[in-house]
């Protein structure tokens, strides 16, 4: 009980910051494309994508570094938490370097006809590039102090940087939507100079706070404890970049045959996702440091179960938003941006269709990453990954309409659950049966049916504004009701009418 309460409340911390950040970053948004116009935030899209890429690069990494670091917690270990530090730290060195080696060849392809940018944009492009390298190197270095914050639960701190880091965003839209000076090139200088500046907070404060954040390693040096982390962090590391090439391997597909006026519709599905995301993202972040200690204590049954209660909280969530997102996109999306761009909306939904099927893995592929043995389940997620942007360049060649790619993304989405299923069964004993039927079963035909009765009231007022609401409303309320009768176990109801009684009273 004490592991629920600690998860409801970083999972309220880290809600509260949610609800700051996402109104904050959609605005923003809006003000950027305002800012640069359809054609520059395209580009900046395609070109600064690296940010996203090594994004998703840092975040994967840094789970892994913190998998090891809370199964030691779990342990008991903390002299091992030491070495386990520096042995990241020298890891991620390295990881750096071959990582800016990679940028710096890829770069000079990609500037050389590989990428479709009108001629007297080249050079800006080049220059956001070599702001984009240099950022990614301070990510890179910097992953084994966010894996500290996490594995120590001390989402206060996640909170309030991730508060200044949109708050920061803003000043950087307001400021360039009032400059004289080239708004891509200033845009793109000014977002590294954050993602730095961000990151110097972050390891300033985990040396001051956190007793093993010595960098001694010599003195720490385990060569034991490097190899296990060079293996783990290299599957990871196998499946994260390529994940992170399939990313922005569309971006790039996409670019070549349609141009940079497709890649900012691309931008803002991927906005849109990564917004709406944020509300399943931040119980699993909340949940993995339990996961990985109840793995090191040896308690599978908590793992097991903290699993099922992870995907079910996880996938309602993220689906919540979703009913009345398919629903009204179009007349959201017209609401939030001045300047809707082709093939945005229909982008925007079959990302969020292709989202919701991703969501069903997610628990358990931190369960597996806790679990240790992920040999063969990550090589073959890297490979299921990079069929989708292989296959979207062959249709594109027979001339396959761009959303073709995202239906190729679902297909693959539905390969990786098979792919998480199987080994979830071979090396946690998952009950298969039991998580078809009770969970993938019931949550989504609770979804189908709440959207199919919500989208029966989403035209009863000639006003989109009170349409809209109605449909937020009936919305939440069908899918809730749904949720709770079908698909919540009943042990599970006592737990989350004490975890509310505890939040209610504000004792954690």
């Amino acid at each position: 009980m004490q592991g629920a309460r600690r998860v409801a409340k970083n999972t309220v911390i880290l809600y509260a910051r949610m609800a700051i950040t996402l109104f904050i970053s959609l605005y923003s948004t809006r003000l950027i494309l305002s800012a640069l116009g359809v054609s520059d935030f395209g580009l900046f899209n395609l070109v600064g994508g690296v940010i996203s890429m090594l994004g998703f690069l840092n975040s994967s990494m840094a789970a892994s570094t913190q998998r090891f670091m809370s199964f030691a917690q779990g342990s008991g270990d903390f002299e091992k938490v030491k070495r386990i530090f520096n042995m990241s730290s020298l890891l991620h060195w390295g990881i750096a370097v071959l990582v800016f080696l990679f940028l710096e060849i890829a770069g000079y392809f990609f500037f050389n006809g590989l990428l479709k940018i009108a001629p007297e944009r080249i050079s800006v492009a080049k220059l956001i590039y070599q702001f984009m390298v240099i950022s990614t190197l301070f990510t890179v270095i910097s992953v084994p102090y966010e894996a500290v914050i996490t594995s120590h639960e001390n989402m206060t701190v996640y909170a309030v940087l991730g508060v200044i880091e949109v708050v920061l965003k803003l000043a950087i839209a307001l400021y360039i939507t009032y400059s004289s000076n080239d708004h891509l090139v200033l845009y793109g200088l000014l977002m590294a100079s954050l993602a730095v500046f961000l990151l110097f907070i972050r390891r300033i404060y985990c040396n001051r706070k956190y007793e093993e954040c010595v960098l001694k390693p010599r003195e720490y040096f385990d060569g034991k404890i490097l190899k296990e982390m060079r293996i783990f962090a290299g599957y990871e590391f196998l499946v994260s970049s390529t994940s992170m090439l399939s990313f922005y391997g569309q971006t790039m597909v996409l670019n070549i045959f349609f141009g940079t006026l497709i890649n900012a519709a691309q931008a803002i599905a991927a906005q849109i996702s990564g917004q709406l995301g944020v509300f399943s993202t931040t119980l699993v972040k909340a949940l993995n440091p339990l996961l990985d200690k109840s793995a090191g204590s040896g308690n599978s049954k908590l793992l097991i179960q903290t699993t099922y209660i992870g995907t079910r909280i996880s996938f309602l969530l993220l689906s919540l938003l979703y009913i009345p997102f398919l629903i009204k996109m179009p007349i959201l999306l017209s609401l939030w941006l001045k300047n809707v761009p082709e093939y945005t909306i229909i982008f925007c939904r079959l990302l969020l269709i292709s989202n919701l099927i991703e969501q069903f893995s997610i628990v358990l592929n931190s369960s597996l990453g806790a679990n240790g043995d992920i040999k063969m389940y990550k090589i073959i997620s890297s490979f299921i990954l990079i069929i989708p942007t292989t296959l979207a360049y062959i249709l594109f060649n027979f001339n396959f309409p761009a959303y073709s790619i995202y239906i190729l993304f679902i297909f693959s989405k539905i390969l990786l659950l098979i792919n998480t299923l199987y080994f979830s069964n071979l090396k946690l004993k998952l009950s298969l049966k039991y998580f078809i039927l009770n969970i993938i079963s019931k949550l989504s035909i609770s979804f189908i049916i709440s959207l199919i009765i919500t989208y029966q009231f989403s035209n009863i007022f000639k006003s989109e504004i009170l349409n809209i609401l109605i449909v937020f409303s009936v919305g939440f309320l069908s899918y809730l009701t749904f949720i709770w009768f079908t698909c919540i176990e009943y042990f599970e109801k006592i737990q989350i009418r004490k975890v509310l009684k505890k939040i209610l009273n504000n004792n954690f």
